[in-house]
């Protein structure tokens, strides 16, 4: 009896220190902000609505979190999440503004695990000149014609070696071949290292670093941290010994990848560490942000038939010009596909490769009467804007026909981002899902097992998206 006594005591009075400290905090954030934060609660201590974000992110309604509050406190409304009080804009307009904005007024926040593996010389985590810089070198090599024709070359090599081993009474897994095909693809444009020993080391290592990015700061022996601290050391280590034998060897004015790109720079402040960390972290798309692209078309794909169907006919059409020339496919034969990039831009829209971006406010910030004051994080998510029925009409249906009269650069639209740290890859992600799309379709028939198709997509596809296969005849 006396421990029931002391148990519900104990409850009784931790309850009662939260409820004070909710009301307090409530208290002192009216006072000083004069009732121009945002609506919304700040959940419980420390954690906040930790919890519930992380849950619902890893459901089939990644935006569910997002709903629930918007419905509640409007488009923009307050929480707590990763450790910090963060105002949450689900607002294209305040999106647009905080994507924008410089260094002066917000700058990126992640939390720590990332940021400690990213490094303090990221390009997602440094400010000012030195990311403008690196972003504009990099930028201006993506779009080039020489990387693109490249790109092309390789993703078309890499896919037909992958699609050759593709059986037609075997499953074949849509994201692992697509991740094999995209990180050889990226690697080579980035370090120029071809398939081989070297290769599949790194993509070793590559595998324990990533595996570590949304861990729990604590680095120790055995913690997911550590250990992706560690594969991180020995893939900056690779890097660094091509980063000397470039320079031992004289760098290429004429640049082949992304470390010539940077190693051309005369800045002071361009030194290997730097480039090698930052080789490091534009693997990633390699990894993620390109398979899952891939991945989903063809998901999407099929469940609509009649998309699939207006794709198939027009990448038949240009697969029989290609026969007739007998000449390769360059890579604006590819991006001249009206229908295929309209099925790639539904495919951004839905399936959310970047659900959001966060950022720090450094000084207080008005936004349409929203506060966003200093020292708190804004989360701009891109998410709930692209699956807003008053954005677009049915959100949650496949429709690529909806782009054909829609402009793309509406702020109800930001896939990759914007302002200065727009995606410099965008154009790259776009070319390689149209080579890989155009190569499937008129090879390949195919219908997906059971359980690859879902409801929704989680933010991240933990499915592997199994498709039988069956080659069409010449």
């Amino acid at each position: 009896m006396d421990n029931i006594l002391i148990v519900s005591v104990t409850v009784f009075l931790l309850c009662t220190v939260i409820l004070l400290y909710r009301n307090r905090l409530s208290l002192m954030l009216k006072s000083k902000y004069r009732n121009k934060l945002p609506s919304g609660t700040l959940g419980w201590p420390f954690i906040g609505e930790t919890l519930e974000f992380v849950s619902c992110a890893y459901s089939d309604r990644p935006e569910s979190f997002m709903d629930k509050r918007r419905r509640v406190y409007g488009k923009v409304f307050k929480s707590h999440i990763f450790g910090s009080p963060t105002i949450v804009s689900t607002d294209a307009d305040v999106n647009k503004f905080i994507l924008q904005s410089d260094a002066k007024v917000f700058v990126p926040s992640y939390p720590k695990s990332l940021t400690q593996l990213m490094g303090e010389s990221s390009i997602l985590l440094i400010n000012g000149s030195l990311q403008r810089r690196i972003h504009g070198l990099i930028g201006a090599f993506f779009k080039s014609q020489q990387l693109k024709a490249q790109i092309t070359r390789d993703m078309q090599k890499y896919v037909k070696e992958s699609m050759s081993s593709w059986k037609e009474d075997c499953p074949v897994y849509i994201q692992d071949e697509t991740k094999k095909i995209a990180f050889h693809v990226l690697v080579k444009a980035l370090i120029s290292l071809d398939p081989g020993q070297e290769m599949e080391l790194l993509k070793k290592h590559f595998q324990e670093f990533i595996s570590g990015l949304m861990s729990l700061p604590i680095n120790l022996p055995g913690t997911k941290l550590y250990q992706s601290l560690q594969a991180k050391k020995k893939m900056v280590k690779l890097v660094r010994r091509i980063i000397l034998a470039k320079r031992n060897s004289g760098i290429c004015r004429v640049p082949k990848d992304v470390v010539d790109v940077l190693l051309n720079d005369a800045s002071e402040k361009m030194t290997d560490d730097l480039i090698a960390d930052n080789i490091i972290d534009m693997m990633i798309p390699g990894e993620d942000s390109v398979p899952v692209l891939m991945t989903l078309a063809t998901k999407y794909l099929s469940e609509c038939p009649a998309a699939l169907q207006q794709l198939t006919e027009e990448n038949m059409k240009l697969k029989k010009i290609q026969d007739q020339v007998g000449e390769s496919l360059c890579w604006s034969d590819y991006l001249s596909l009206p229908f295929t990039q309209t099925v790639i831009t539904e495919t951004l829209r839905m399936g959310n490769i970047i659900i959001g971006v966060m950022r720090k406010a450094l000084r207080d910030v008005e936004i349409k009467g929203n506060l966003i004051p200093k020292g708190w994080c804004v989360f701009a998510n891109f998410r709930s804007v692209h699956l807003d029925d008053r954005n677009y009409d049915c959100p949650y249906q496949f429709n690529p026909w909806r782009w054909q009269d829609k402009d793309m650069s509406s702020c109800n639209f930001t896939p990759f981002g914007g302002g200065q740290r727009l995606c410099p890859g965008l154009d790259l992600a776009r070319l390689e899902a149209s080579i890989f799309l155009h190569h499937f379709v008129t090879q390949f028939r195919w219908h997906a097992e059971a359980d690859a198709i879902v409801n929704f997509p989680t933010v991240r596809m933990k499915r592997r998206m199994p498709v039988m296969v069956r080659r069409v005849e010449s």
